[in-house]
């Protein structure tokens, strides 16, 4: 039997002193592959755990897929519900600096202890079962473990890939969100969006309210709608945004007209989550929405920050999608950066040479890096130099193949090659003014190794 026991033998289990690095690391061990699509070795320990039942009986729960955007949207479907006094649990993947920032319950994220003590209880019962599991599989069991332990009343469970087959389909939604559908992963869901939209609408259930977060709707996710009879909420259709100015939104559906204070997320995924709170049962007012996104934030989402005297946006783009998304918020941010550098006292402090932007970049091999490259290197932006490295994560594209593909699309002297992403973060440093734009994306690990490394510099 693959996935028994005997398939794989990872070391001992960790014995009650270890610590939240050593239990990562054994679940890393315990599967085979880390990824593995579906949920017949998943269902027999969640069963054991109770957690399925848990959610079922006590807890409200919004699920949301899609290709990009899920964060900021499940980031905001929980603000919302926490700001009206509901005890919220949220579950997002990946981290960016430390996996705790996975599991958050209130807004805060649950402590070392907390985690070992469910991954302990994971672990029994899944020894119980005879059955091995993928790090995924494990740390998400726990996490819908210490909701159901904390009696929250509201769960946002982001999907971590598809939504047919990942994990966190195990718990019935009550209400569905996808935010848009896009062609990535395509060795596990497909490689076109008729598949990979099959795929993520595999969250919904019957009779539930869905929200599609885009104005082209694959068939296949239309026709999962009409085999649910599900009631589809769809941008443009049945609800509607925009920007009145540099600090207010407006929102419409068929019951109600809001003027509302900007984020600092995407509006876009933020009328998607708005949509899915008014269209719930809860009881979430004007002032706990408005309170809500005058306090929501997500790190690395054009995450704008000024560190070590330089300028930053990190964005975890790492498609073409989330680039030409990353693209639409960039190229006005450019224009309000030049306009408070030029009135800006460090400008007579620096070489006066003009500002540009510096990319710190690096993806996963198994992405189009081609297809973002040629986005970003011709979207009319003033990029002066690319630094580039490998990422240290197993699928890393490596720092050659990152520089031949830069290389179709730039000079040769634009590129600042390293071994390691700490390195490159340094060096970008030192070789940027105060008054350059330094652009950090590619990847999840990209940007958090980067903020590692601003961290203890």
């Amino acid at each position: 039997m693959s996935d028994s026991l005997a398939s794989h033998s990872p070391s001992s289990t960790p014995d009650n002193q270890a610590t939240l690095t050593e239990w990562l690391n054994y679940m890393q061990q315990i599967h085979v592959s880390a990824i593995d699509m579906g949920l017949s070795r998943v269902l027999p320990v969640a069963e054991a755990l109770g957690v399925v039942q848990s959610a079922k009986d006590d807890a409200y729960v919004f699920t949301v897929a899609g290709t990009n955007g899920k964060g900021s949207t499940t980031a905001v479907i929980a603000q919302m519900c926490q700001a009206a006094g509901y005890k919220t649990a949220l579950y997002q993947s990946p981290h960016l600096s430390v996996f705790n920032e996975r599991v958050r319950v209130n807004g805060e994220m649950v402590s070392d202890e907390t985690l070992i003590a469910a991954f302990s209880k994971v672990e029994q019962a899944r020894l119980q079962c005879d059955l091995t599991l993928s790090f995924f599989e494990m740390t998400t069991l726990a996490a819908l473990l210490i909701f159901a332990e904390a009696d929250c009343d509201v769960w946002v469970l982001e999907v971590g890939l598809g939504g047919r087959l990942d994990v966190v389909n195990i718990i019935d939604p009550d209400m569905a969100v996808i935010t848009n559908i896009a062609i990535d992963h395509v060795d596990w869901l497909g490689d076109n969006v008729e598949a990979i939209g099959a795929e993520k609408a595999g969250i919904l259930r019957d009779g539930i309210s869905v929200i599609y977060g885009a104005t082209e709707m694959p068939n296949s996710v239309q026709q999962a709608i009409d085999k649910h009879q599900a009631t589809c909420y769809q941008v443009s259709k049945d609800f509607s945004y925009c920007k009145n100015d540099s600090t207010t939104w407006q929102y419409s559906n068929a019951a109600v007209t809001l003027q509302l204070p900007r984020p600092a997320l995407s509006l876009t995924n933020t009328a998607n989550a708005l949509s899915a709170v008014l269209a719930s049962p809860l009881d979430v007012d004007t002032n706990a929405i408005e309170q809500a996104l005058k306090t929501v934030k997500l790190a690395g989402r054009f995450d704008y920050r000024e560190v070590h005297e330089r300028h930053w946006l990190f964005d975890v783009a790492h498609n073409d999608q989330g680039v030409e998304f990353l693209l639409a918020q960039l190229l006005p941010l450019w224009q309000q950066h030049l306009t408070q550098q030029s009135t800006s006292e460090q400008v007579n402090q620096t070489s006066g040479e003009p500002a540009t932007i510096k990319m710190l970049f690096s993806m996963l091999g198994d992405k189009d890096i081609n297809k973002v490259v040629q986005r970003l290197t011709t979207a009319g932006l003033p990029i002066s130099d690319w630094f580039i490295a490998e990422i240290d994560y197993p699928r890393a594209a490596t720092t050659e193949h990152l520089q031949g593909i830069l290389a179709s699309y730039v000079d040769d002297a634009q590129i600042h090659e390293f071994a390691r992403l700490q390195e490159a973060t340094h060096a970008i440093i030192n070789a940027s003014q105060p008054q350059d734009l330094i652009v950090v994306c590619g990847s999840f690990h990209t940007i958090g190794e980067a903020l590692s490394t601003l961290e203890t510099r």
